[in-house]
């Protein structure tokens, strides 16, 4: 058993990664719980390290494969963290967020937080990274700059890389409280739609810098539809048509985001922490659509990003509002007032495409059930 100097010393430096990595999760974590704030943390990290090995430019495919396999063997126990990290640390480039490779270099810190924690949390964490790095496997293999073949595709993207985020939380919160377990079922039906909103977001606002590094997330058969072909999208050249396939990405993302808020006032009143870390993130997504459907001929994400004041807005109302779900109901409309329509939508249970991996579930199950 490790020392409570030694657990503190590898939660200061968890905590200073995150701050690195993500400003935002560094913000909206350290709300939760003091029991839940160390697990979700360090679930965060786990999936950021996964991302890391996505995005790196300089990696093949080949490479991807490897990093991405040996680190659920790492989760799992069966590599060692430190072979793992320092087979992948020389290899991240220039362009790479310095914090990233600390994280990378710390992955051993990480795996030995993971195995601190119960049985059960350790398997709900575990499904969270072969999930996603396996789903990221099979969109690595299929990325274009051209778009994804559909919508199908990619909702099925948003469940890998967030969708699968939201049930681990889930899971995480049930564990944590019994009063949340009782909404379980409802709870489950909404996280991958939660993730789902949060995630379609971040592929609208970070559409042209993933363009650069080869990727587009986008639908072809929305844009299709209004007549545009994603082979010509192009930064600068604005078209009346993509900006009507953009606006029905702004719409189901406003309708994911819409199951989010229903997603939240399912937690109970006085689990403040955990709402304020719900709301925050809505809230913030919320003003980057605002943002988006605004600006439909932004060339970056900082055209769209939101500013600190409004960052600083967000946690104010959401802090002031958060124990009244009929407020919380008229700050959303109010919110989301002059998006495209959120038209009702069945929430999603998990992948639903002929190349999903064969051996997850197709609908949720809890490993830790």
């Amino acid at each position: 058993m490790r020392s409570p100097n030694s657990l503190m010393l590898q939660t200061d430096i968890e905590q200073q990664i995150l701050q690195g990595v993500s400003r935002s999760f560094a913000l909206t974590i350290p709300q939760l719980p003091r029991n839940l704030c160390r697990t979700v943390r360090n679930a965060y990290l786990l999936c950021r390290i996964v991302d890391t090995i996505e995005d790196e430019v300089s990696l093949s495919i080949d490479q991807k494969r490897t990093f991405f396999h040996e680190f659920i063997d790492v989760v799992n126990g069966n590599l060692s963290a430190d072979k793992f990290a320092a087979q992948l640390y020389p290899l991240l480039c220039n362009k790479t967020l310095t914090a990233e490779k600390e994280l990378i270099q710390n992955t051993p810190i990480v795996i030995r937080t993971l195995f601190s924690f119960s049985k059960a949390q350790q398997s709900v964490l575990r499904r969270c990274v072969k999930v996603m790095a396996t789903g990221m496997l099979k969109f690595q293999e299929i990325k274009s700059p051209n778009g994804l073949k559909s919508l199908s595709h990619m909702s099925s993207y948003c469940y890998h890389v967030a969708g699968v985020v939201g049930e681990m939380l889930t899971d995480l919160f049930c564990g944590y409280s019994e009063d949340i377990s009782k909404n379980r079922e409802n709870l489950i039906s909404l996280a991958a739609s939660f993730g789902q909103g949060l995630q379609m977001t971040n592929i609208l606002k970070d559409l042209w810098e993933d363009k650069k590094r080869g990727a587009c997330w986008l639908p072809q058969d929305v844009f299709n539809d209004v007549g545009f072909d994603l082979k010509n999208l192009t930064a600068g050249a604005y078209s009346p048509t993509f900006s009507q396939g953009l606006a029905e990405l702004i719409g189901l993302a406003h309708a994911h985001l819409k199951n989010a808020l229903s997603y939240t006032l399912l937690i109970p009143r006085h689990e403040t922490g955990i709402r304020k870390f719900c709301l925050w993130a809505i809230g913030m997504a919320i003003l980057t659509l605002q943002n988006i459907n605004k600006t439909r001929n932004y060339t970056s994400g900082g055209d769209v990003k939101i500013s600190r004041k409004s960052s600083r807005m967000v946690i104010l109302v959401s802090n002031t509002t958060l124990r009244s779900n009929a407020l919380l109901k008229m700050f959303f409309k109010i919110a989301t007032r002059g998006l495209p329509a959120a038209n009702s939508i069945k929430p999603s249970l998990g992948p639903a495409i002929s190349y999903a991996v064969e051996d997850l579930p197709l609908k949720y199950q809890s490993s830790a059930d």
